[in-house]
């Protein structure tokens, strides 16, 4: 069984020596997000469901790990998350598959605590 906490954890230590190590890159990537994950004509909660369906179809494990845990922590239900990795693998195919079932088992055992 995969355990999902250690994944984020060696996640955000990553970020953080990252961070460290490219501390004005880093900054201004920080700042675009905050700019782009803002209430809108979206709210918030829907930009984080479209940034999950992006990460699944583009096959980044990292982004799926943050943005499956934003999304929970926003609200999301296990439907919404659901219906947006089904939204990824009709953009992303087959491999998206692969990706979406990880995401979905990292919100299954997120919900189960």
């Amino acid at each position: 069984m995969t355990d999902y906490n250690d994944q984020y954890q060696e996640l955000s230590d990553n970020y953080k020596l990252l961070t460290e190590s490219s501390s004005e890159v880093m900054t201004k990537f920080y700042e675009l997000k905050k700019q782009t994950i803002k209430e809108g004509a979206l709210d918030i909660k829907s930009k984080e469901l479209i940034a999950l369906g992006i990460a699944i179809a583009l096959r980044c494990e990292g982004c799926i790990l943050s943005h499956v845990k934003a999304c929970i922590n926003l609200g999301a239900t296990l439907e919404e998350i659901s219906e947006t990795i089904e939204v990824a693998i009709l953009m992303g195919g087959g491999p998206s598959t692969v990706y979406g079932g990880k995401a979905l088992a990292l919100a299954v055992s997120l919900f189960k605590k």
